[in-house]
């Protein structure tokens, strides 16, 4: 039986973003996020992470730095889970630019592997490219307007299904949508 997931962008989603951002101890979570995780994960949601981390590709951080931010930010968390967590390292202009989001593949890559319903499933983030790699992935994508406005924003307004303040009311809304399909 197929899976629902919610997939999240990391940076200025779930936590302030420090661009190339190495140190662990600069971590900083928007408020409401545990909450919202936990509203979701009890609505057997599977949670993931799926970001672009182009500072490994420009030599600026390194993959361990990278998995030690998101330990950190996990731990934060507390007793919330995620499934799975999905970088892409690439910069663009290198080789293996072409699973950066906006390509689905980092979402596509975490269903095959853990059977999730890309139908019953959303894509949560701060930017065009998060709301396009959900729609592309065939998910629905929610905007949250947690990062700073950009012209960028404006256009993801257009292409989201939903457009949200926060993580809190991103998660209501998913719930409610998931229950509507029911």
């Amino acid at each position: 039986m197929s899976k629902a997931a919610v997939f999240f962008d990391r940076d200025d989603t779930l936590m302030r973003n420090v661009p190339y951002l190495g140190d662990p101890s600069q971590v900083v979570l928007f408020p409401g996020v545990a909450d919202a995780l936990e509203k979701l994960h009890d609505a057997d949601f599977e949670l993931f992470i799926v970001s672009n981390q182009s500072g490994v590709g420009r030599g600026l951080i390194t993959i361990e730095q990278v998995a030690r931010v998101t330990e950190e930010m996990i731990r934060q968390l507390g007793e919330i889970r995620f499934t799975g967590v999905y970088n892409c390292y690439a910069a663009p202009g290198q080789p293996g630019e072409e699973h950066r989001k906006p390509s689905p593949y980092l979402i596509q890559q975490a269903a095959t592997e853990h059977k999730i319903d890309l139908a019953k499933s959303f894509m949560v983030g701060d930017r065009l490219s998060d709301v396009l790699s959900g729609k592309n992935a065939g998910c629905k994508s929610l905007l949250v307007l947690t990062g700073p406005s950009s012209p960028e924003r404006d256009i993801a307004r257009t292409h989201a299904d939903y457009i949200a303040a926060d993580l809190i009311e991103a998660a209501e809304w998913i719930v409610r949508e998931a229950k509507g399909k029911n």
